[in-house]
């Protein structure tokens, strides 16, 4: 455990789960931030960072800025190496609707810090089924799905009952009024029909990302770290 101006980070989280300390940074100012990079720097770690908006990222130095890697639709940040792709692709992210984007994409950028590309597959939500329909062999084909969706969240369900894969949905806060901000559609996933679908709480790319990545280790040995 490492401590500066009272931020503490676990370092060692990685020996004990195989995940690093990620850092959520929403409620983080740019000089917590900062401050972050450089002992993470020190020590020469690799970091993610998670929910780090435009504006927080526009206001840390140029220093900073310019040793992390910044993706602005996902609000992520890396510092230190990319790891190279893992062969085959063995997690897809399958999403409603284009209004998704940003935890897609989240999802998409934890999984590649840990060195994992995933096939993305877009805006098939069941209101045009005939396009998820003609992607479903596709999808079969990989082990790990994570479906997104806002609204009635109704396309983990449907691919729960196509595909054999482990399928894990995430609710999105995307929505009409009765959205309710995502709660309508964590309560139909949570409700699912479909035996053994996963769900994580609304907006959370990066849980999910992590919870195939757990499902993955787990099922091979050779990637547990």
């Amino acid at each position: 455990m490492s401590e500066t101006n009272g931020i503490f980070l676990d370092d060692p989280r990685e020996s004990r789960t195989g995940f690093d300390e990620v850092i959520l940074c929403e409620q983080k100012t740019p000089a917590q931030v900062e401050t972050i990079v450089a002992m993470s720097s020190e020590r020469q770690q690799r970091r993610l960072f998670t929910r780090l908006n435009q504006l927080t990222f526009d206001a840390l130095s140029r220093d900073v800025q310019d040793v992390l890697g910044y993706c602005p639709l996902s609000r992520t940040a890396v510092l230190g190496q990319v790891l190279s792709a893992k062969s085959p692709v063995r997690v897809a992210i399958v999403s409603a609707g284009s209004s998704d984007a940003s935890v897609v994409a989240e999802a998409n950028e934890t999984l590649k810090y840990y060195g994992h590309d995933s096939l993305v597959i877009a805006d098939v939500g069941v209101a045009g089924i005939w396009r998820l329909l003609a992607r479903v062999e596709e999808i079969a084909a990989i082990p790990v799905v994570i479906a997104v969706a806002g609204m009635d969240a109704a396309l983990p369900t449907v691919l729960a009952g196509l595909v054999p894969s482990s399928v894990i949905g995430v609710p999105t806060s995307t929505g009409y009024g009765a959205a309710r901000g995502g709660e309508t559609a964590l309560s139909a996933m949570l409700s699912s029909c479909a035996p053994g679908l996963t769900v994580t709480n609304i907006d959370n790319g990066y849980g999910a990302a992590c919870a195939a990545l757990r499902i993955l280790w787990t099922a091979n040995t050779d990637e547990i770290k």
